[in-house]
């Protein structure tokens, strides 16, 4: 299974904040669509940045309740790992595994495409684990 399967099953929209928005909106947003993070795009749908609800716990923690008035640039994290839609789902995996967070943005011709979450991915998974014990089974009675 690959991103690409994921994407056309759960489809490509993405929810997106500029860097220079306040922090206020990107918490608004947040809890509004209850999702656990945002990409940070540019006008062009370039991939500049991701703001996580880690991110912002940090910053509140770092500045208190006057960080929801700055700019989301001030808590985003701005080296972002991304994916393609090629990449499989082990791999996808194994590199939020590494890297120790739960979205990864999808980037196509260098603009975002979609985003996968951890939930996408453990979802897939068992999904191919099932079939794989069906077919194991199926193959076991017939033989």
């Amino acid at each position: 299974m690959t991103v690409k399967a994921i994407l056309e099953a759960k489809g490509h929209d993405v929810f997106t904040l500029g860097p220079n928005e306040k922090l206020a909106e990107a918490v608004r947003m947040l809890a509004d669509h209850r999702i656990g993070a945002l990409v940070i795009t540019n006008g062009d749908r370039k991939i500049v940045g991701i703001l996580s609800e880690r991110d912002i716990v940090r910053a509140l923690a770092k500045g208190g309740h006057e960080m929801l008035d700055q700019t989301v640039r001030t808590a985003m994290t701005p080296k972002v790992n991304i994916c393609n839609e090629n990449h499989t789902v082990n791999e996808v995996m194994e590199m939020m595994t590494r890297g120790r967070f739960r979205h990864l943005p999808v980037e196509k011709n260098g603009h975002l495409d979609g985003i996968v979450s951890i939930g996408d991915v453990v979802k897939r998974r068992i999904e191919d684990v099932e079939r794989e014990a069906e077919e194991i089974k199926h193959y076991i009675a017939t033989a």
